[in-house]
């Protein structure tokens, strides 16, 4: 069975759109900057895709000639059709790749929970950063707390 004409309009709408859109269109090549910054750009890729076609009820017409060879001849009535595709890419965001941080920096801030939404690793760092400083400090204090049991131990078998 032959292949039907609006399978070949399909195939080249959607290889056009293979090779339009790709993972590198979303998440796009990373700068380098000379400060150690690696700087990724992320994009919202939006497409649509439309295709069709008329066959005119694929009935056979007696009424053309070839005039040249004076004979009847039989046409199909002829295909038409069409496709047609749209890409819209639009930047969302930066990825800031720093030594000892990530960030990820918006193009727009839609509302202030978004900005606390950004800010929260570096917040849970912070915070991390507090509880382990006291706990290395309770742990000092223990650990002068025992030494000191020690020595007083030690000079009371000493007496």
């Amino acid at each position: 069975m032959s292949e039907h004409p609006i399978e070949g309009l399909m195939k080249t709408a959607m290889s056009s759109i293979q090779n339009m859109v790709d993972v590198n269109t979303i998440i796009g090549d990373p700068i380098k900057t000379g400060n150690n910054i690696t700087i990724i750009p992320i994009s919202k890729v939006c497409f649509g895709f439309a295709a069709g076609g008329s066959e005119f009820g694929g009935e056979i017409m007696n009424e053309y000639k070839r005039k040249d060879k004076e004979e009847e001849a039989q046409y199909k009535i002829p295909f038409g059709g069409g496709s047609g595709a749209a890409v819209s890419i639009s930047p969302v965001a930066f990825v800031i790749v720093a030594q000892d941080s990530i960030k990820v920096l918006p193009v727009e801030h839609i509302s202030t929970i978004d900005k606390l939404v950004d800010y929260m690793p570096e917040l849970i760092q912070k915070a991390n950063d507090i509880v382990n400083k006291s706990i290395d400090i309770k742990q000092e204090e223990k650990n002068k707390e025992n030494s000191e049991k020690n020595i007083k131990q030690e000079n009371l078998e000493d007496e």
